[in-house]
């Protein structure tokens, strides 16, 4: 899609701002333009039955009347599938905050721009609506409610598959590792996503069930990769909910040694969707992974119950940080304060850093910066097939 063929509404209360940007957007070759000096105005503009339809909606914060917060909530609810772009002078770190807001409201947001506007500012907003029509930030199908009974006889049909994304080391651009991610490859309705699932079968007490299919496909990949020389380690996510068993530490070691390959090869990801209940048999657990020579990766870091408080508790060898922390960092300084705290700490305790959810070149670029080791994201690639994997190792040597 052309830049054209897009239809924008510019919501800005200061006439001669309003009109810098209707100006700008014209000269990037964008004809439909409609305008609103505030929310109430932009929202009947939305609303009208004879409006030119509205791709993208770029739209102030501090307006009389309604504000951007207030349209934001009903754009949020009434027209969620437009795309809007905040502009904003304010504080980097309440911009931040509203950018949050605006996407738990379900707004697709493509990013805050601090004013002044520039061309080159709304070019890459423009690119980024462009992957989002393409499929590139889309990647399963809407999803529907499934039953647990459903659930379970998709893994009793084994339709249950992992998904890998490569890991990079971001000193060197090598491919170091891959996390298996669960997917449910359904007959009927595609590829379903890991929130359709996961908290249905932990809330059930069934999440054993899928865990375990995760780790031997995943054990499987990592031995065939090892085989076509492709010497890398696979993460797989082990919910915090299974470690009430004090036998599950040696039930996984027994089923990876089985699979052909060492325990240290494979690194287990501790997902902390529910809180730690059963304290003691899930420390003796990690505890008993860990002297087996597993790699131990605290997920999420910095949300859900992920804390400085786990750290202590636990031999972990990696710290993800939450892919909510590196979205934005290249445009809010709290959120580099934050990420590179934590790449210093997990640096001190000897732990690597790796951040997930890197989708721009500017991502990579200051996540260098700040020394981190590892990137996962779809700045290197989404995740993909076992077949799909092997095919990207051999034709990818390093990634910069």
């Amino acid at each position: 899609m052309s830049a054209n063929d897009l239809g924008f509404l510019v919501v800005e209360d200061d006439d001669f701002q309003r009109q810098v940007i209707v100006d700008i957007l014209r000269k990037l070759g964008i004809t439909r333009i409609s305008e609103a000096i505030g929310g109430v105005q932009a929202l009947q503009v939305l609303g009208g039955s004879n409006a030119n339809p509205v791709d993208i909606v770029l739209c102030d914060l501090n307006m009389p009347e309604m504000d951007g917060m207030e349209f934001l909530r009903h754009l949020g609810n009434s027209h969620s599938s437009i795309s809007t772009i905040i502009m904003s002078a304010l504080d980097g770190a309440l911009i931040a905050s509203v950018k949050k807001m605006a996407r738990a409201y379900g707004i697709i947001l493509l990013g805050a721009m601090e004013k002044p506007i520039t061309p080159a500012k709304l070019e890459v907003m423009i690119s980024l609506y462009r992957n989002n029509q393409s499929g590139q930030k889309r990647e399963f199908p809407a999803e529907r409610t499934f039953t647990l009974e459903e659930i379970l006889q998709g893994i009793k049909d084994k339709q249950f598959e992992p998904f890998f994304q490569p890991k990079v080391d971001i000193a060197t651009g090598e491919i170091t590792g891959a996390e298996a991610l669960a997917r449910w490859v359904h007959p009927k309705h595609g590829v379903i996503a890991p929130y359709a699932f996961i908290e249905i079968l932990e809330e059930s007490g069934n999440i054993d069930e899928l865990t375990f299919v995760m780790l031997e496909k995943a054990a499987t990949a990592c031995r065939l990769l090892h085989d076509k020389g492709h010497k890398i380690t696979v993460s797989v996510n082990l919910s915090l909910v299974s470690l009430a068993d004090v036998s599950l530490a040696d039930r996984i070691t027994h089923l990876v040694i089985k699979s052909g390959i060492e325990p240290r090869q494979m690194i287990l990801e501790i997902t902390e969707t529910a809180a730690m209940t059963e304290m003691a048999p899930a420390l003796e657990n990690l505890a008993r992974l860990r002297m087996k020579g597993f790699g131990l990766s605290i997920d999420d870091y910095g949300t859900g119950y992920s804390s400085m408080q786990q750290i202590t508790r636990i031999a972990f060898t990696e710290l993800k940080i939450d892919r909510s922390f590196v979205r934005d960092i290249t445009e809010s300084r709290v959120l580099r304060i934050v990420v590179n705290s934590s790449i210093k700490m997990a640096t001190k305790l000897q732990m690597k850093s790796i951040a997930e959810g890197v989708e721009t070149k500017q991502d990579w670029d200051t996540l260098k910066l700040l020394s981190c080791d590892t990137a996962q994201g779809y700045y290197i690639a989404k995740p993909m097939n076992l077949s799909s994997l092997i095919e990207y190792l051999e034709k990818i040597t390093s990634v910069k």
